[in-house]
């Protein structure tokens, strides 16, 4: 069928705040339609969204013709080619295959020590002072720490891997950036790709035992992988790892704060953590978005899809598609059956979801049970424009401070964010680490 709806409108700030009404009116007048704004099929029901995510007649293949990018988008997108994010078989499992024992269920429970290492730095750094930006002070340095930790990163390089990964995710987030956005982006994938070159070829300091610096180093040495293959689905996972994970993280933060008897709930009922950690990524998901085109002409639906068409799959209108989730706008830590779509379906279903589950489990805890009264502070959240993430950018919150070691409260004073090795992001011009040697991996 084809509208005069588009998808598009989700870019307007207006919008945002009210994105599952306008989901809603979208899958109402129909859950697969042609945009003609975006030349893309949007479907926005569960059960196509579901069906299409792992249909094989469909490629997860982001730039079928790199040639024809811009020249800024172009050194981007040769990476990004290599990722198993935006590859089909066999080199997506194959690809998969090499990342995957890091994220084994045992390997993922050895992390939650540290995970709740970082989440108490956090939170006793700003007990006293009572009050706390979501997104800077926590969702943003706590998964940035744990998958940095994972890659071996010394602390003061992580300043800059972080600044790298903005622009990056910025361009991946949004296909209508203009040429110095590309270039940024392409710019921060070369200084990324050829910090992490260097990382995993130094000498001077061996990698740390479990550690996906380790593994990909035995993985150089030992077979005849690609390296440069090796080093583009690290930065995926660097950017993938944290900047979803952060979203899910302020997302979560902000549903439970406007829902007080949930927040209660939970308190009482620390049972229902995994259930609710469930519902939170359903009721508003850090990834809304997820691209395929048709190998060749197809049914989907009832639709005759064309080769070479996009479809635009928006799993955060699936998570809300009343057919599969009675009352979707509802947050119900008990609700029966159904499958979001948070992390995705089938063959690309996300690498890294139980990390997410346990890093957003072990802050939201903290949250609850740490930090007496808390509440949102009166400032409106902020929204990133995107049509690929659900995050936000600011998330003000305040409660009751609490005495540090000394007894002092420090409720007047600013906070400049969590301890070193834990702090915000800085920009790109502002990053305390080493400079990283020239070139670019696989561009």
């Amino acid at each position: 069928m084809r509208t005069s709806s588009s998808l598009l409108r989700a870019f307007r700030p207006q919008v945002q705040e009210r994105l599952y009404d306008f989901y809603e009116e979208l899958r109402s007048a129909d859950d697969l339609f042609w945009d003609r704004h975006l030349d893309a099929w949007v479907a926005t029901g569960h059960a196509v969204v579901s069906s299409a995510a792992g249909d094989p007649r469909l490629s997860s293949v982001r730039y079928p013709d790199i040639a024809a990018l811009s020249e800024e988008l172009r050194p981007l997108a040769r990476v990004l080619s290599r990722q198993m994010l935006y590859s089909d078989a066999p080199d997506h499992p194959r690809l998969r295959a090499l990342i995957s024992r890091a994220f084994t269920p045992r390997a993922v429970a050895a992390l939650r020590a540290r995970i709740a290492e970082a989440v108490d730095r956090i939170i006793t750094h700003a007990a006293p002072t009572g009050r706390m930006d979501i997104v800077a002070d926590l969702a943003r340095p706590l998964p940035l720490t744990i998958i940095c930790d994972l890659l071996d990163v010394p602390h003061q390089d992580r300043p800059a891997l972080a600044a790298w990964s903005e622009p990056i995710a910025e361009a991946i987030g949004n296909s209508r950036l203009d040429a110095d956005g590309n270039r940024a982006a392409s710019q921060s994938m070369a200084d990324m790709l050829a910090y992490l070159r260097e990382h995993f070829t130094r000498h001077d300091t061996p990698p740390a035992l479990h550690t996906l610096r380790a593994l990909v180093t035995a993985q150089a040495q030992d077979t005849d992988q690609d390296f440069d293959e090796l080093l583009a689905n690290c930065a995926l996972l660097l950017i993938a790892g944290h900047e979803t994970t952060t979203h899910f993280i302020g997302n979560a933060t902000l549903a439970l704060l406007r829902h007080p008897h949930a927040a209660d709930q939970l308190r009482r009922r620390p049972d229902l953590m995994p259930a609710a950690v469930e519902e939170l990524l359903r009721y508003d998901a850090p990834v809304q978005l997820m691209l395929r085109r048709a190998r060749h002409d197809l049914d989907l639906a009832g639709r005759t899809v064309t080769e070479g068409q996009t479809v635009l799959l928006v799993c955060g209108a699936a998570n809300r598609d009343p057919a599969v989730f009675p009352d979707p706008h509802v947050l119900d830590f008990e609700r029966p059956g159904g499958r979001h779509m948070a992390f995705g379906h089938g063959p690309h279903f996300c690498l890294g979801a139980a990390l997410a589950r346990l890093e957003g489990t072990v802050a939201l805890e903290a949250l609850l049970t740490r930090l007496p009264g808390l509440r949102l502070d009166g400032t409106a959240p902020q929204w990133q424009r995107s049509l690929n993430f659900r995050a936000l950018t600011r998330l003000d919150v305040a409660f009751t401070p609490l005495p540090d070691e000394t007894g002092q409260v420090t409720q007047d004073l600013p906070t400049d964010g969590p301890p070193p090795g834990l702090g915000r992001a800085t920009h790109a011009g502002e990053c305390p680490a080493r400079t990283a040697p020239g070139g670019v991996a696989g561009a």
